[in-house]
């Protein structure tokens, strides 16, 4: 008998996770309600729901992380249930129990088991009572060179924030420093434990999912070893490669740590598994995982739907999970640059279409015409694919990313098809390093060739829209120019420059306009034209027709073939030397919060090549500002607190003539 039916849901939270929620509240005939900041007034999240609550403010601390907002918020839509999501409040023990002493039905575990779980130092203390395997936990004050490598950990919350793999007895104290601040900056708690570094491990995890009937269902494993900044960017289940042994001791110890806490609803049990194959219980997170999806495909069930049935109080199906089938991958598409230190990009998303079909899965928080903002993770969507055996449903994932049309901001759309491709991710030697190792490869810019013939098909395309074009016509529109062979004509060359982006090569593209009006390429042999429109281009390259769907927005020209992607920038033909910067100054990579600067920092200091200058905050990730090289701060312009668009001027060193020069390098993430 249900006790608490539902009829009204908000959803604490924004972007993918929020529609994703919505989308089965509609299949369950459940009114929605969105919260949403000033910067998300029309995020697509707000526009999928029924109702909306305005939280005034941009900032998550303002907003997103208000919890007694966001419970008022529910009372004025006439909300009597609350879901988190995850992130922001999806995980705070208080936030939970408000929306319960509020009279509304919480979407979610016990607020026990949610402290329970809150610290991973007490977490991993209760496991060990539970027989879980656990990582004997190291004391800093005693490390000696036995005990490297050495992971410092913040106690509360996740993603990566406030973790450092510590390799040198020397670099201890001040990781130790940096991970506290971080730590507290990001969840208000400084704590940071220790516990061994176990190289090449894989991050396994077990999807459970316990109702108020004493019911624990273990729902298979999940890989989600590959991983930037300690967060995940491809994710599969099962988890290939695990013996039945294996499986059945991590499904076990799962179930253990849920009943250890009086667990209900959905949660994530996180183990680190040795190159040997022993597991050793990482965390478990009291919430929906981002990477939930390939279990729903491979269980096919909803878990969303069954969070729900449990908060109503109602059991599970059934005693025993469904049997699962074939696999599923999950790649997460981010507006990043994977070659610049994972940096965060922002701004308009002109078109994202993700191919559709069976098996494939798009799960997203916005559409073309969208903003990616600072404020929030640079998250941009999740595609899924499901099919019979994992090189099935790999190649089928890499195909859809690789056919996608996604303009607008740098992306890690081709870091992640080249990581489905990838021998040792084909062949499933997976591990937490993988992109250490290869991501020089993986981000390596691509074959000058396919980089000129993409140049080409945008000059060409851009040469007929332009006013001097004579484009036939014929009933329902123009008619593509159709090319035989090259025409012999003694029409003056014109010359167009491109910067590929983001590797910033240039290209240069030669062409001809004779009296047709059609452009003819100029001094590019083996390749000849077969058609041509202002947004559709077809060349025939060594014998092979390639087909280009070619997009301008500004200076921006998007090219899409079928196999691959390029974005290029339209080029002067003369550079603007006002363009240039003064050596030595140190720019903002992107808009966002200085959070602090280096101790004792001030002008007229001396400073160190490499040496953190300043710390900005962007879209959920810290970044550190190095120095240039060695030599004198002579101007700083930064100080905490302050709000900086991109480019703005942070600082300035003179560079002292007798030191070593060194690159300028890109600022780091922290997270």
């Amino acid at each position: 008998m249900r006790s608490d039916v539902i009829h009204t849901l908000l959803v604490a939270n924004r972007g993918e996770i929020a529609c994703r929620i919505f989308r089965t509240c509609r299949d369950l005939g459940i009114t929605t309600v969105a919260v949403y900041s000033d910067v998300d007034a029309d995020a697509l999240h707000v526009r999928e729901a029924d109702l909306a609550v305005r939280l005034p403010g941009a900032a998550p601390s303002d907003t997103y992380l208000r919890g007694d907002l966001v419970v008022a918020a529910a009372r004025a839509a006439g909300a009597d249930a609350v879901h988190p999501g995850y992130g922001f409040l999806s995980e705070n023990a208080a936030f939970a129990a408000a929306v319960q002493h509020a009279g509304l039905v919480w979407v979610g575990p016990p607020v026990k088991a949610i402290e329970l779980m809150a610290s991973k130092t007490r977490a991993k203390e209760l496991m060990a009572g539970a027989g879980v395997p656990l990582l004997a936990p190291v004391d800093p004050a005693t490390v000696g060179p036995e005990d490297l490598p050495l992971l410092l950990k913040a106690a509360a919350g996740g993603g990566g924030r406030g973790m450092r793999i510590v390799r040198e007895l020397g670099a201890l104290p001040g990781e130790l420093l940096a991970a506290a601040a971080e730590a507290a900056s990001a969840f208000g708690d400084g704590e940071v434990f220790a516990e061994p570094y176990v190289e090449r491990g894989r991050h396994v995890e077990v999807q459970v999912m316990a109702d108020a009937h004493d019911t624990v269902w273990a729902l298979g494993t999940r890989d989600c070893s590959l991983q930037r900044r300690h967060q995940k960017v491809v994710e599969e289940a099962p988890a290939p490669g695990l013996d039945d042994g294996l499986r059945d001791r991590l499904h076990e110890a799962a179930v253990a740590a849920a009943r250890a806490v009086g667990y209900r609803g959905a949660g994530t049990v996180e183990f680190l598994v040795s190159a040997e194959g022993r597991p050793y219980f990482l965390e478990m997170n009291t919430r929906l995982q981002v990477e939930h999806p390939v279990t729903e495909a491979v269980f096919g069930l909803d878990l969303v739907a069954l969070q729900l049935r449990v908060a109503e109080g109602e059991p599970l199906p059934a005693p025993e999970p469904p049997q699962p089938s074939g696999h599923a991958v999950e790649a997460r598409l981010y507006a990043e640059d994977p070659a610049r230190d994972w940096q965060p990009q922002t701004g308009a998303l002109h078109t994202l279409e993700v191919p559709e079909g069976p098996g494939l899965r798009l799960d997203t928080g916005y559409t073309g015409g969208d903003t990616i903002g600072v404020h929030y993770d640079p998250m941009i969507a999740k595609v899924i694919a499901h099919a019979p055996t994992r090189t099935e449903a790999v190649r089928l994932l890499a195909r859809a990313l690789e056919r996608a049309r996604i303009h607008g901001p740098v992306t890690n759309r081709d870091l992640l098809v080249r990581s489905l491709r990838h021998p040792d991710f084909a062949a499933a030697r997976l591990d937490t390093g993988f992109y250490d190792r290869h991501l020089a490869e993986l981000t390596a810019p691509g074959a000058d060739r396919d980089l000129a013939t993409a140049a080409l098909a945008a000059t060409l395309a851009e040469a007929l829209r332009g006013p001097e074009a004579v484009r036939p016509t014929h009933p329902g529109g123009p008619a593509p120019a159709r090319f035989g062979a090259w025409r012999n004509v003694p029409s003056q060359p014109q010359r167009k420059r491109y910067r590929s982006e983001p590797d910033g090569t240039e290209h240069e593209v030669a062409y001809r306009t004779p009296r047709t009006g059609v452009p003819e390429p100029h001094e590019t042999p083996g390749t000849r034209v077969l058609t041509a429109t202002p947004e559709r281009v077809t060349l025939e390259v060594e014998g092979v027709a390639r087909h280009f769907t070619i997009t301008a927005h500004g200076d921006r020209v998007h090219v899409d073939a079928t196999d691959a992607s390029y974005t290029f920038t339209a080029l002067p033909r003369f550079t603007d030397p006002a363009t240039h910067t003064a050596p030595g100054s140190l720019l903002a990579p992107m808009p966002g919060t200085v959070v602090r600067l280096a101790e004792g920092l001030a002008a007229g200091a001396t400073v160190e090549a490499g040496q953190p200058l300043v710390w900005l905050e962007a879209m959920k990730m810290e970044h550190r500002i190095l120095a240039p090289a060695s030599g004198t701060l002579t101007a700083l312009h930064a100080a905490p607190g302050h709000q900086v668009e991109v480019g703005a001027l942070l600082a300035v060193v003179q560079e002292d003539p007798a030191a070593t020069p060194v690159p300028v390098p890109v600022p780091e993430e922290t997270a």
